[in-house]
């Protein structure tokens, strides 16, 4: 049995942990391939986060300590895999700690992190920072790449890059039951950090939720929301999770066409295909490789685009189911763990 460690960023509270380890666990022991997940920051942390609560110092230094002493006995694995980065926000030069086993690495990042540093607002953040990721790149023996934004950020500096998608497990993930009942639910699912996205479009969504027979269910937006709005507002919870998307007419991911958001990898997006509900985005990044307008969602792009789009979708059911069918179809064949699982295992067997 091969035996890795994987430096997640977060725990199990994130989506990432949960998409991109957690549940290829079974896949890659299927393969003789075992991981233990130690992140950087626990639940208790994120549990602070979303609820915006001040992180103490001392816990941040507890953590970075403790993955200091991880990597320096890390030597009786047969290999390293990185989440994002080892220290947010330390020089460069700390990176380069995952050379200290010896053992093959293996990077993996599912959002644009580099822009959190060549792209700072402050000028020395950029300058000390801009390049921070460059020497753990250059270490890695593969990179696995969310989508293909990422892979050239990485294709810089790695020799060896796999896109490997954020997916979903369709044995989970199943289809909503259809329903003619109203009122018709259109629904977003993220975090307080990206809610401000969801917030940009709060006119187009509030003009629907007044209208008869219509509702919006916001999921996961938390104490960043604003609770005046003419929505219901659900905190996130793991074990509801799917059963909320299954809740929603028509599932939406607005998102502004800036370096940040190019670098997201349409979980969301996937997650309400998963569940057999159409779609619309943003025509932005990878958003315009998983939403085949027309045919499993509409792309929009204007507030005007998106009332078009929500106004079609909610008048007619019909087009709703077939929009559905041909998402989930595209999440089986493109977008599960049933698909990528095996995949990432043959991958590290090359290592």
């Amino acid at each position: 049995m091969k035996r890795g460690l994987v430096f997640a960023k977060y725990g199990t509270r994130a989506a990432s942990t949960r998409q991109r380890f957690v549940q290829a666990e079974p896949f890659l022991k299927q393969a003789g391939i075992e991981i233990d997940i130690a992140p950087l920051f626990d639940n208790a942390y994120l549990d602070r986060l979303f609820s915006g609560q001040k992180q103490s110092m001392g816990s941040i230094v507890a953590a970075y300590t403790k993955r200091i002493q991880l990597l320096l006995t890390s030597h009786e694995v047969d290999f390293i895999w990185v989440h994002c980065e080892l220290f947010p926000y330390l020089p460069s030069f700390m990176e380069r700690l995952v050379s200290i086993s010896g053992k093959p690495v293996i990077y993996d990042y599912d959002d644009a992190i580099f822009h959190q540093y060549d792209q700072h607002k402050n000028p020395a953040v950029r300058a000390v920072l801009g390049t921070k990721l460059a020497p753990l790149m250059r270490r890695a023996n593969l990179a696995f790449c969310g989508n293909a934004y990422l892979r050239a950020y990485a294709d810089r500096y790695c020799a060896r890059t796999e896109i490997i998608p954020t997916t979903v497990d369709i044995s989970l993930y199943q289809p909503r039951t259809a329903t003619s009942s109203a009122p018709i639910t259109v629904g977003w699912i993220g975090s307080p950090s990206t809610w401000r996205y969801c917030a940009e479009m709060a006119d187009v969504l509030s003009d629907f939720a007044r209208g008869q027979n219509s509702h919006v269910l916001i999921v996961g937006a938390q104490h960043a929301a604003d609770s005046s709005l003419p929505f219901e507002f659900r905190d996130w919870a793991e074990e509801r999770e799917i059963a909320d998307i299954q809740e929603m007419d028509i599932g939406i991911m607005p998102i502004p066409d800036e370096p940040w958001a190019r670098g997201k990898c349409g979980y969301k997006l996937i997650q309400y295909m998963a569940c057999g509900i159409p779609v619309i985005a943003s025509p932005v990044g990878v958003n315009s490789e998983i939403v085949e307008h027309g045919v499993n969602g509409f792309l929009a792009n204007t507030p005007e685009e998106w009332r078009t789009a929500i106004a079609q979708l909610a008048s007619d059911a019909d087009l709703r189911i077939r929009m559905g069918a041909a998402g989930r179809a595209r999440v089986e064949s493109h977008y599960s763990i049933q698909q990528f699982g095996p995949r990432m295992a043959a991958l590290i067997h090359t290592l």
